[in-house]
């Protein structure tokens, strides 16, 4: 009867966009003219079966005669982002630590055999703590970065700073030891700590090589120069790290539950970053430093 299934979704389907039948101005202000009708509903199937459609021929063709009607279900309304069909699932977390819920459900979820062109993405308090973690981790390079320039001027040449550096990542060691031991998962707060201890690490290191450098320039060789810093140093660097772990035991142990669960992701991972790397300082730092001394000799002589 030249008619399409596009036709009768049109004729059955709630008005969206109502047409502008005029433009008034009053007051030098603008005003659309509508025509509103009262949208149709229908009770029973034979109702809409007896809905009549015109026709291109201009006849009016009841939908029974061009298409069968059955009861089915259908979403209330329809989510859309980036011109894709979006489903929604909300829920309200109510364990303490939310990474961890979170990574859970994301494991959960890995397990599903999902449709082609499905994809799950997680949103709200979960998308928030990626985001944060993006930043956090952009703001540890920014500060790794400015130590290593800051060392750079400071010490007149770059491979003392660089063999500072290499107390950094002994910290992660220590940071993944204690958050293990304490059942603790790698939050934000332990990002937090992470950032600090950029800053509180590099000071054992700075100590260390900066009286190896005041021993070289009196004409002490390297490595009796490393041994000489590494015995008069032990005391202050002990006795710093110390202290800091000290000043943060209350961060671990608060008996406020609130203090707890924002502080002791952060005091655990400082004290176990600053345990691991204050220990590898001490070994690795000196060996760093005495191998890049004997890289920068063999240099000068080639040059020669």
């Amino acid at each position: 009867m030249g008619l399409t299934a596009g036709q009768l979704a049109m004729a059955l389907s709630p008005t969206r966009e109502r047409p502008v039948l005029t433009e008034v101005d009053i007051d030098n202000k603008t005003y659309k003219v509508y025509v509103e009708t009262d949208d149709k509903t229908f009770s029973s199937i034979d109702e809409i079966e007896d809905e009549t459609v015109t026709s291109p021929l201009g006849i009016q063709v009841p939908i029974k005669d061009v298409a069968k009607v059955e009861e089915g279900t259908s979403p209330n309304s329809i989510m859309q982002i980036d011109g894709k069909v979006v489903v929604q699932v909300t829920a309200n977390i109510l364990a303490s630590d939310v990474t961890k819920a979170s990574s859970n459900l994301q494991a959960e979820i890995d397990k599903l055999d999902l449709p082609d062109g499905v994809e799950v993405k997680f949103g709200g308090t979960t998308e928030q703590i990626n985001d944060t973690f993006t930043q956090l981790g952009l703001a540890m390079l920014a500060a790794i970065a400015i130590v290593y320039f800051v060392l750079v001027v400071t010490f007149g040449g770059g491979l003392a700073p660089f063999a500072i550096l290499f107390s950094l990542p002994f910290t992660v060691i220590g940071i993944m030891v204690g958050l293990f031991i304490a059942g603790g998962t790698l939050d934000v707060s332990a990002m937090m700590g992470g950032l600090m201890l950029i800053g509180i690490v590099v000071t054992n290191a700075i100590v260390l090589i900066d009286r190896v450098i005041h021993k070289e320039k009196e004409g002490m060789p390297t490595r009796e120069a490393l041994l000489e810093a590494g015995a008069t140093r032990l005391r202050p660097i002990l006795m710093t790290a110390l202290a800091t772990i000290g000043a943060l035991l209350p961060l671990v142990t608060g008996l406020e539950e609130s203090a707890g669960i924002i502080s002791k992701g952060l005091g655990i991972t400082v004290i176990g970053g600053l345990i691991s790397s204050t220990l590898l300082t001490l070994v690795i730092v000196p060996i760093v430093y005495e191998f890049l001394m004997k890289f920068k000799r063999k240099e000068s002589k080639i040059k020669k």
